[in-house]
């Protein structure tokens, strides 16, 4: 089967190019920029393109499939001639159901913990050699690519996104997937430049719930108001499952997940994480692993990467990075290490690099998010705001929404640098929350502070 990626270079979607690639699909590409670690792993396997540009006469008639991506716009001269030719073109998220229509779907939806559920119920069947086609939105320890397709698997599990799935298909990626077992972890208004309101945000999982297909599984957060709401009142004939955060203590810094067996020390923490953890045995539970075998498997699981990320630790030093943005993650990460670090001063350093996170009138959600800190400090770019081509957000409109009075702002990279290598982090936990990387500060560096 002939396919051609057009926005090969993004991060989901060169994970695909190359699980096509080893599937044996004749792979093409096209993109005007394309970034490590993209760049390389594409280069390794013949697929990077020869030119940065869009190029029509790439477009021909004997191509099966062109797989839109979100980098690329409506008016993008490939997916112009696509459509004069009449080819067959898909959104990531469609192409991922055809490649699964066979399949039992397993799909991970929520507005936070997505990403960490599917690698956990990802780590459990590889721990007990189960084999499964995936699509997880992190690198995972053992794990070549972020998407792997077969066509023998009977299960696939997919992290179910609410955002959009191409420049000409509006609807939200996890819409297209119609799964046979689903879970939903949290809401928490998100993508305010997609969906302006809460109850339109709330909206997109109604419908999410009401796709899984006749005779499927909900599983679903019952702690979650919202989801509760939404999974309860939806008419779909599905079998529902609640679940709650799974019991736990904290000792001396390690986190004991009670079981069946007795207390069980676990490489995860905070409730967050225990939340998704229970979350995830039950689907793993609904894939044919029983109990005891998730429990075995679950205590060797340190996270997916840039989750709660542990940097670097010393004898009373400790810093993680975690891709933590929005309010609701922000405030649950935040809570976790303070949780377990109880005894440590907690510096919690937020950049705000999100669309949502940069508008003024969706500033006020972060109203106690970091109240757990110790130290509360809050980076942003206002160049990231010109890029992004809103309006300016003022440092008394950010001091306002957190409502915390010792709040410390920076705007400038080196000032906010100088802040974290001046600081002295004796007995400290220090946390860096954020999907950008604080205007260039490399974490490799942040190791340095903590030996």
């Amino acid at each position: 089967m002939r396919t051609h990626f057009i926005a090969i270079g993004g991060a989901a979607m060169h994970n695909l190019a190359l699980a096509l690639h080893h599937k044996g699909y004749h792979v093409t590409g096209s993109d005007d920029a394309i970034f490590e670690p993209s760049l390389s792993r594409l280069q390794k396997h013949g697929l990077l393109p020869a030119t940065m540009g869009w190029f029509p006469e790439k477009i021909t008639a004997d191509i099966d499939a062109v797989i839109l991506g979100m980098h690329a716009k409506a008016d993008n001269p490939e997916l112009l001639r696509a459509q004069e030719l009449g080819l067959q073109i898909y959104s990531y998220p469609e192409f991922l159901y055809e490649q699964s229509k066979n399949k039992t779907r397993v799909v991970i939806g929520g507005s936070h913990g997505k990403t960490t559920i599917t690698s956990m119920i990802l780590h459990v069947m590889h721990y007990h050699n189960v084999q499964v086609d995936y699509m997880v939105g992190a690198q995972l320890e053992g794990f070549d690519t972020m998407v792997h397709l077969t066509e023998e698997n009977d299960f696939i599990v997919l992290e179910g996104d609410e955002y959009l799935s191409s420049p000409i298909d509006r609807r939200p990626k996890f819409h297209l997937y119609q799964p046979n077992i689903a879970l939903l972890s949290g809401i928490a208004w998100d993508h305010i430049n997609v969906f302006p309101t809460f109850e339109n945000y709330v909206q997109q999982f109604e419908t999410f719930v009401n796709q899984i297909t006749k005779g499927g599984i909900l599983i679903y957060n019952e702690e979650d108001a919202t989801v509760k709401k939404v999974a309860e009142a939806s008419e779909n004939t599905i079998r529902k499952i609640p679940y709650q955060t799974a019991a736990y203590t904290v000792e001396n810094g390690t986190t004991l997940l009670e079981t069946p067996e007795g207390a069980m020390p676990i490489e995860v923490f905070g409730a967050h994480n225990l939340n998704n953890l229970a979350g995830a045995k039950w689907v793993c539970q609904c894939m044919g692993v029983d109990e005891a075998d998730f429990y075995e498997a679950i205590a060797t699981f340190k996270g997916a990467s840039k989750r709660l990320e542990k940097i670097a630790e010393s004898s009373n030093k400790v810093a993680y990075k975690d891709f933590a943005h929005s309010p609701s993650k922000v405030s649950a990460t935040t809570k976790a290490v303070k949780s377990q670090y109880p005894d440590r001063k907690l510096v919690a350093c937020l950049e705000l690099h999100t669309y949502s996170s940069l508008n003024a009138e969706f500033l006020k959600e972060y109203e106690g998010a970091l109240d757990a800190a110790d130290v509360a400090v809050v980076f942003y770019s206002p160049d990231a705001v010109k890029i992004k081509q809103l309006e300016e957000v003022t440092y008394e409109q950010i001091a306002q929404s957190f409502q915390r009075n010792d709040l410390v702002i920076y705007t400038n990279p080196e000032e906010f640098k100088a802040f974290l290598f001046n600081y002295n982090l004796e007995n400290t936990a220090l946390l860096l929350m954020s999907s950008g990387n604080y205007g260039g500060l490399h974490f490799d560096e942040v190791k340095s502070l903590i030996q």
